[in-house]
């Protein structure tokens, strides 16, 4: 079977300090949980950045400053995020866009939902113009879908050329506001997460920005525990877990840019 990659969303812009301390925030904290990753099986790093007071930002410098640390420790695959936080525009959120080297790779969000008690605006003009940046960097994109009618999106974006397919997809799920996490969703969505992705030869992403614990009631000592956990899961699964190398072969990334 294909290897199974293995995301960690190790920051994310919505944890905080207050839910675990073990919570990365500096370039050298986010370098030193990667390269945790990395030995624990994962090949892909999602990469959001912080101020040093903890609140999320989309500024080039804290990202380029990040990649490069990362760079500096790893050869994994960095995927920055252009989500950011609710209410950031969009010359806001896609400044990791402009690093250099630029990232690997970069979230695609394929359309706007309630996220919790906000609106996370993505109207289809801004869909194209990330898009349009990201393929004039030659920046991969990951296609963030919420709920049926993204992926639904994505495949018109593709039938009008604005992106390539195949492409990778991640099902975000149990955001209030969209498609919520079951194993039936993830079947009529024909995508696959965690224990189930594997399994059914898909990958997975985990990391703090998406749960903080390991096991009830006890926190993660950093997204690398998480990511171990997932790699067996693979390993049971019969599944080797991927390397950096070759999760760029499945997912069409050149090679590490300089």
């Amino acid at each position: 079977m294909t290897p199974a990659i293995i995301t960690a969303a190790i920051c994310g812009a919505e944890t905080t300090r207050e839910m675990t301390p073990y919570l990365p925030i500096t370039a050298d904290e986010l370098a030193e949980e990667a390269a945790r990753c990395q030995q624990a099986g994962a090949s892909v790093i999602h990469l959001h950045v912080r101020h040093d007071d903890g609140t999320p930002t989309q500024d080039r410098a804290l990202f380029q400053k990040a990649l490069d640390a990362i760079r500096r420790r790893t050869d994994v695959i960095v995927q920055t995020s252009t989500g950011g936080a609710v209410g950031m525009s969009a010359d806001e959120r896609a400044q990791p866009l402009e690093c250099a080297p630029p990232p690997d790779m970069a979230t695609l969000n394929a359309g706007s939902l309630n996220f919790g008690d906000d609106v996370f605006l993505n109207p289809f003009p801004l869909v194209r113009d990330f898009a349009a940046r990201m393929r004039a960097r030659r920046i991969a994109y990951e296609l963030e879908c919420y709920d049926v009618g993204h992926v639904e999106a994505c495949l018109r974006l593709a039938e009008e050329g604005v992106i390539d397919l195949p492409a990778h997809f991640d099902f975000v799920m149990g955001v209030r506001g969209g498609i919520q996490a079951s194993e039936d969703n993830l079947t009529f969505l024909v995508m696959k997460l965690a224990e189930l992705s594997l399994r059914m030869g898909g990958h997975a992403r985990c990391g703090l920005e998406d749960n903080v614990y390991l096991s009830k009631g006890v926190l993660a000592k950093g997204s690398f525990e998480l990511v171990a956990k997932i790699a067996e899961m693979a390993r049971a699964s019969g599944r080797e877990v991927a390397t950096p190398v070759q999760a760029r072969e499945i997912l069409r990334i050149p090679g590490r840019r300089q």
